[in-house]
């Protein structure tokens, strides 16, 4: 499987089909609520945080095979990690999918999220791929609901 386009098609309905993580965190520290207008897209994050560290992450909700394949591979990279660390890599992913982090010619954290990379090239696609990553922000934050903006 030499196309990474295939590859990320097989990873994006793979995630969808099966989604990691998949469902309400009780108790939890951390939540928040992300919506997509354009694409119906609905999400719920909830986390537990100790002592700076993500121990716990799940997501709720529906929406498209893009955002819930990147809800899906988001909880797995981000549990374990630092809140600095997976608030640099939601920086990194979103800037990615928007086209302003090239992975190939600039350092980064993104390990297999980089399969995203082409969303960059489907405009209307790209607020999918972010509401996760803008859900755990808003999270993080202590607030209650997500902007894609």
């Amino acid at each position: 499987m030499s196309d990474p386009r295939e590859l990320y098609q097989q990873v994006i309905l793979e995630h969808n089909k099966k989604p990691r993580n998949f469902g309400r965190l009780e108790p939890h520290t951390h939540a928040a609520e992300g919506h997509n207008p354009l694409c119906g897209d609905q999400l719920e994050l909830t986390l537990f945080v100790k002592d700076g560290i993500i121990e716990e992450v799940r997501f709720q909700g529906h929406g498209c095979a893009i955002d819930v394949a990147s809800a899906s591979l988001m909880t797995t990279s981000i549990k374990g990690r630092s809140l600095e660390e997976a608030g640099l890599l939601a920086e990194q992913f979103r800037a990615m999918v928007r086209g302003e982090l090239d992975p190939a010619r600039e350092p980064h954290s993104l390990g297999r999220l980089t399969l995203f990379q082409g969303v960059k090239d489907l405009p209307v696609r790209v607020k999918c791929a972010v509401l996760p990553w803008a859900t755990l922000h808003s999270a993080l934050a202590g607030e209650a609901v997500a902007s894609t903006e």
